[in-house]
């Protein structure tokens, strides 16, 4: 074998080993970086008492702003408690009892059951306050809904007060996750210090 032909397979020999080092370092520079999301800053805890409606009164965050549902189905008593810094709404409707108690829980059942499509889970929490006249469910939705918290209360004679959680967002649970956990204890301290006006 001749020198000419050694000196060229030493030459290609270095050559394959010098592109195997540099692609094995280059491969660690174009790893793909995972999906990052926003930080959200979240407004420090506080409440006012919110009483401008004939029917009821409860505390409202501090950091919310209520609007009067002016929608072409909406009735007297009907709000919504927006966060604009979360993009949230609680959408508030209020209905009279008028012995129709148990067609009022009904619906608001179906309303919430109406999210099984996407529903990975509801998890439902009766609250009893006897004293204050206060009864009623929380509705947990797990999964990819529209709506994750849903709630109502009721004085079982007069009042019947229904709400759900929106963003004005496309459903992602997992951005969403922390949101939820933080407006949800809003929704109960509303829950907790809602008054009836008779």
């Amino acid at each position: 074998m001749s020198a000419k032909y050694r000196n060229s397979g030493l030459w290609l020999a270095l050559l394959t080993v010098a592109l195997l080092l540099l692609s094995s370092s280059c491969k660690e520079s174009y790893t793909p970086k995972p999906t990052g999301y926003l930080k959200i800053s979240y407004p420090e805890k506080a409440y006012v008492i919110y009483s401008d409606q004939e029917f009821y009164q409860f505390e409202i965050p501090a950091y919310a702003v209520v609007e009067i549902d002016s929608g072409p189905r909406s009735e007297d008593g009907w709000i919504n408690v927006s966060v604009p810094q979360l993009n949230g709404k609680i959408h508030l409707s209020y209905k009279a009892v008028d012995d129709q108690l148990n067609a009022l829980i009904t619906d608001c059942r179906e309303l919430v059951y109406k999210h099984t499509v996407k529903a990975q889970g509801i998890e439902e929490t009766p609250f009893i306050y006897r004293e204050q006249k206060r009864f009623g469910m929380v509705y947990d939705l797990k999964g990819e809904v529209a709506s994750a918290v849903q709630f109502f209360i009721t004085d079982s004679t007069d009042h019947f007060l229904r709400g759900s959680l929106y963003f004005n967002t496309q459903p992602n649970r997992d951005s969403l996750n922390p949101v939820i956990d933080f407006l949800r204890e809003d929704i109960l301290h509303m829950i907790e210090t809602t008054q009836w006006k008779y």
